[in-house]
């Protein structure tokens, strides 16, 4: 892998969430209520045994909450500019709802709008 390859450039991030999000939002609409699908709990595996190729990593799974992931994700659009920002965990969150998007997508999930 090459320098340039193996930089992880945040404007590109940026744009490739803004592409997907647009085509999430033209797939589903602008507002995606959850109630209607049965995909609040999921299972998640902590950022570190994750990344740090945990030799047992079912022994770090535990369970994620969509309606968490949105309640978090409501209270960082209510956070001011002075507040504190928690990469880690506020990341988590959105990584939750944006998982959920594609759980959503995947073309076996029958009730699913738009499928």
């Amino acid at each position: 892998m090459t320098d340039a390859a193996a930089t992880l450039r945040i404007a590109d991030l940026r744009q490739a969430c803004s592409m997907l999000l647009d085509a999430a939002e033209s797939r589903f609409g602008p507002h995606i209520p959850l109630s209607q699908f049965r995909v609040d709990h999921y299972w998640n595996i902590d950022l570190r045994a994750a990344f740090e190729m945990t030799p047992q990593p079912e022994l770090a799974i535990d369970c994620g909450q969509s309606s968490d992931d949105l309640a978090e994700l409501i209270g960082i659009m209510q956070r001011g500019p002075e507040d504190l920002l928690s990469l880690w965990h506020d990341l988590r969150h959105v990584s939750g709802l944006l998982r959920l998007l594609a759980y959503l997508d995947l073309p076996d999930t029958r009730e699913t709008p738009g499928n």
